[in-house]
């Protein structure tokens, strides 16, 4: 076990770290969200390994256009070229290493340093050096000195990138809950983001911002207040006894209510123009009766989830589709939240009004549910760091041992059962191996599918 913190940096094997979570017991080391020498291996192993999510095709929709983001605490740009192929950048200039841009989205023609005037094509190629023949004796190599580019590719207009060469393909590292994930994002409509990104910092670690999204045990509770207002009424969009976790590849995890089995059952047997009046007669503010072209997107066990997907590490989907939230890390101690709302291109004006206000009085930081999830987080993060506090540790204990993992016709794997912590350990366990992995290959091979009893 790694020695308790004493002015200098842990060092952390892979038995300390496996040492930190007992998937059998539920048991969770608290240091997990407070160690700085912990963070940093995260976002050498998670982060930098990872495929992550840059942005949306709608918000770069033209050659020039361009969305700032990060890969882990490294800003990248995500721009489309002349060509219409987006490429993503590290933002930062190979001469002193000065931001290229500062805006956080907008167009342009190319990328220059405000240092030193250093200009780079929007592919990342250095294209113009002040000074070259003068000041470098026309000796500069430029092909060897253009912007840094991340492998990129997109899954239903969705951009992910990742600065490891031997990463798997974006297809295979999202897998069935990934790609359900994202299907559930596009299930009823071609959609676009809203523009303003809204962001805010909590003093929490990235990932007790991360497990909360598959805790449907504190929602009654803890957001009592906003059920009080009336904004929402939580007994309809919470289903304890209809509780379904599809558990993925490489962390991902969908988690939350889930239509029974018979109720799908009937709405197959409906038209698209049937579901439309079916979802009229129910007493909820977004529609929950999916389109057939939805089970194509999320498959035959998808289409029943009402859940939270989280791509690992760290891209929430929440509200079927309205909104995504990004948990960037910013230490150990602080996570910056990036809220994205998403609308149908087809909604009317008062449609997309009504959608674009459910999202910002529930989540992002005048969100009601926000308000109460950042104050417990921020409190959580605040008793890792305690001497006797962090030694307790932490009991992810509900349901452990009591399900078993079912696996549909078509491949997909999931739990049907109450109110339970599954997504929960299932982040720590996968956290556990991207941690302890030495490359890709380790990884890939310590990620067995989930099954049996869990």
């Amino acid at each position: 076990m790694a020695q308790e913190a004493t002015g200098t940096a842990n060092r952390w094997d892979g038995a300390s770290i496996r040492a930190l979570f007992d998937p059998k017991t539920g048991w969770l080391d608290r240091r997990v969200h407070s160690d700085e020498a912990l963070y940093k291996l995260e976002l050498e192993r998670i982060f930098a390994r990872s495929w992550n999510f840059i942005c949306h095709d709608s918000q770069i929709p033209n050659p020039g256009d361009y969305f700032i983001n990060y890969i882990g605490e490294d800003q990248v740009i995500g721009v489309r070229d002349e060509a219409g192929k987006v490429n993503v950048l590290l933002n930062t200039c190979r001469h002193r290493g000065n931001a290229l841009c500062r805006a956080e989205q907008g167009h342009a023609k190319s990328f220059v340093c405000s240092y030193h005037g250093w200009n780079y094509a929007l592919d990342g190629r250095l294209i113009g050096v002040p000074g070259q023949k003068t000041y470098y004796h026309d000796g500069l190599d430029r092909d060897r000195l253009g912007l840094v580019r991340a492998r990129s590719d997109n899954y239903l207009g969705f951009h992910f990138a990742t600065i490891s060469e031997d990463a798997p393909s974006l297809h295979d590292f999202l897998g069935d809950a990934g790609r359900t994930g994202l299907g559930m994002m596009c299930a009823f409509d071609n959609i676009e983001v809203v523009d303003g990104i809204q962001k805010n910092v909590i003093d929490c670690n990235w990932k007790i911002a991360v497990d909360n999204l598959f805790d449907w045990y504190h929602v009654m509770y803890s957001h009592a207040s906003a059920n009080r207002t009336g904004l929402v009424d939580l007994s309809k969009v919470l289903f304890p006894n209809n509780q379904m976790v599809m558990l993925g590849e490489y962390g991902h995890a969908i988690s939350g209510p889930g239509l029974p089995q018979a109720t799908q059952d009937q709405i197959n047997q409906l038209s698209d123009e049937q579901r439309v009046e079916m979802a009229k007669t129910l007493d909820h503010p977004l529609p929950r009766v999916r389109p057939q072209k939805a089970m194509e997107l999320m498959g035959a066990v998808g289409i029943r989830s009402l859940g939270h997907p989280n791509i690992f590490p760290n891209l929430w989907i929440t509200l079927e589709g309205l909104q995504m939230c990004l948990r960037l890390p910013r230490g150990p101690r602080h996570t910056e939240l990036w809220w994205f709302t998403f609308v149908p291109k087809s909604a009317t004006p008062e449609r997309r009004r009504r959608m674009i206000e459910m999202a910002t009085h529930l989540f992002g930081p005048a969100g009601l549910l926000e308000q109460d999830d950042g104050e417990n987080w921020s409190q959580s993060t605040r008793a890792c760091s305690g001497v006797a506090s962090r030694r307790l540790g932490e009991a992810l204990v509900m349901g452990v041992g009591r399900d078993k993992v079912e696996v549909a016709e078509n491949g997909q794997r999931r739990v049907e059962t109450c109110i339970n912590e599954h997504g929960q350990r299932w982040l720590y366990r996968a956290w556990t191996e991207w941690m302890t992995a030495d490359n890709w290959a380790e990884l890939k091979a310590r990620t067995p599918a989930a099954e049996g009893v869990v």
